[in-house]
């Protein structure tokens, strides 16, 4: 005799039940072209396409990050740069050049009275542009602008330096000698560009430098 589902006890109602459960999502789990099959495919192939894209993203992470490097490099470097071209700038630039010497010689109390270009020395990565000067002064006066030209922002070499001493009432000048003037001094000045070339700066021969006092 049949017996009815309703007939039976609770617990094989709740385990039927639990069975057909079980059947039916693995019937949509496995089934093909079941929603849940379909969906189950999807899901797994979008996994499959964000592991090679989580991969490529650490790897920009890492660029993003040395590029950030890079970059305060570069910044470093183009100060670097910026401080070198005041030192040893790309052309010439004579006249600021003559500006600054005249500026150490004012402030030391050292008159320039003449200066003439020299030929100018090519190397293989910079020029040297060198200056014949005439100067006169107080001893320490003349001491106190060589060491404002070694801290002028460009490079200066001081050579071929001779110092003739300057006795009270000397007439040996073409100039007048200002009172305390003690020594008259020719000397080279030598600066340094990194173009290089082989013509002398034009229109600096002779170039008087102070007013007769």
């Amino acid at each position: 005799m049949a017996t009815s589902f309703r007939d039976m006890s609770w617990p094989i109602q709740a385990l039927t039940f639990l069975v057909l459960a079980v059947v039916l999502v693995l019937a949509g789990l496995y089934v093909p072209f079941s929603p849940v099959a379909t969906e189950r495919v999807a899901v797994d192939n979008a996994n499959a396409q964000l592991k090679p894209l989580e991969a490529e993203v650490q790897t920009l992470r890492v660029y993003a990050q040395r590029r950030v490097e890079l970059q305060s490099q570069m910044d470093a470097l183009q100060k670097q740069l910026a401080t070198l071209q005041a030192i040893v700038p790309e052309n010439r630039e004579v006249d600021q050049f003559i500006v600054m010497v005249q500026g150490a010689a004012s402030g030391s109390g050292t008159f320039i009275r003449k200066i003439d270009t020299e030929p100018i020395v090519p190397h293989q990565y910079h020029s040297e542009m060198p200056f014949k000067i005439n100067a006169d002064g107080p001893y320490f006066s003349m001491l106190d602008f060589f060491t404002r030209l070694g801290r002028l922002s460009r490079i200066i070499n001081v050579g071929d330096m001779k110092l003739t001493e300057v006795k009270p009432g000397s007439t040996g000048s073409q100039f007048h000698m200002a009172p305390g003037t003690t020594v008259m001094g020719d000397f080279t000045i030598t600066t340094f560009f990194s173009q290089t070339a082989n013509q002398a700066p034009a229109n600096a021969k002779n170039t008087p430098a102070a007013a007769k006092r």
